[in-house]
């Protein structure tokens, strides 16, 4: 390989919670710098994920944790330029990416949703991820649908 390969990301465990995944779940919610902000934020979801759940037995980081996996989208479909058309390849992710497709895509379906502030956005799109309903579950199997139906190309993988 010509090419160094590069270092991995040291996130440094966020003070509530003391989870490296919780800091690096804020650094893609945050916009414009305002890493304080966004700790309000996720935090503020994480006491409405425990108002919102009355018999679950779980944390709301568990529950967080829990929802996160069930978005994370296990293959995608990249485009290849083949004899002037282009057609798309289903690829394997890797453990990292999935986790990073995962909350950019909680955070992404989260911001879209109609209620007033963004931590309730948040934690009702948590509390669908968790329960395996809602935009991101939605998302995460129409990227599936889009893979299975290139399945015949995957022969062509990069």
């Amino acid at each position: 390989m010509r090419q160094r390969r590069k270092k991995e990301k040291v996130y440094m465990p966020d003070p509530l919670f003391n989870d490296p995944l919780v800091t690096r779940f804020v650094n893609n919610l945050m916009k414009n710098g305002k890493k304080n902000v966004a700790y309000r934020i996720f935090y503020g979801a994480m006491e409405r994920i425990d108002i919102i759940k009355k018999e679950e037995e779980k944390s709301s980081l568990d529950i967080w944790k829990h929802g996160l996996k069930n978005v994370m989208p296990h293959v995608e479909v990249k485009s290849r330029r083949m004899g002037g058309s282009n057609i798309q390849i289903p690829v394997p992710i890797s453990s990292k990416n999935k986790v990073t497709k995962a909350m950019k895509l909680l955070i992404k379906c989260a911001s879209l949703r109609k209620e007033n502030t963004m931590e309730k956005k948040l934690a009702l799109e948590i509390w669908d991820a968790y329960n395996e309903q809602g935009e991101t579950i939605k998302r995460k199997e129409n990227i599936h649908k889009m893979a299975e139906a290139n399945k015949a190309f995957s022969h062509f993988r990069f």
